[in-house]
């Protein structure tokens, strides 16, 4: 099977359950294999998982900004530095946020659903 026509494997984390249900929803009617996360601790099988993309929401707990821990773990490890993460997040610094981390890209809430599927389609085809 090659790249063409391989499906893309994206990992959605995010501690809202209703939000992880919606975009695994529409990230599955765009043709991707889609693995949900309301912890972030599958980011330790990332290895076998071998996502194409992570969007990763950044306060995964209310004590503070473990989703920016997980992108540093991320970023900082050889064997998962390439996969493209993307940061989601209604944090007022979230450019600052994603530029400590190595974050590939950032995207706001409240997001426009065309916005962010067009993100992730075209870091899924860089």
């Amino acid at each position: 099977m090659n790249n063409a026509t391989k499906v893309k494997k994206l990992l959605i984390v995010e501690d809202d359950a209703d939000i992880l249900e919606i975009l695994g929803v529409i990230f599955s009617i765009e043709g991707y294999q889609v693995l949900l996360s309301e912890s972030g601790t599958e980011i330790k099988d990332l290895d076998k998982l071998k996502p194409d993309l992570i969007l990763l929401d950044i306060r995964l707990s209310p004590a503070g900004h473990e989703g920016e821990e997980i992108c540093e773990r991320i970023k900082g490890c050889p064997e998962t530095a390439h996969i493209p993460v993307i940061l989601l997040s209604a944090e007022a610094n979230i450019r600052q946020i994603c530029l400590n981390c190595r974050a590939n890209s950032y995207v706001k809430k409240p997001f426009d659903v065309d916005f962010l599927t067009k993100k992730v389609k075209e870091m899924m085809e860089d």
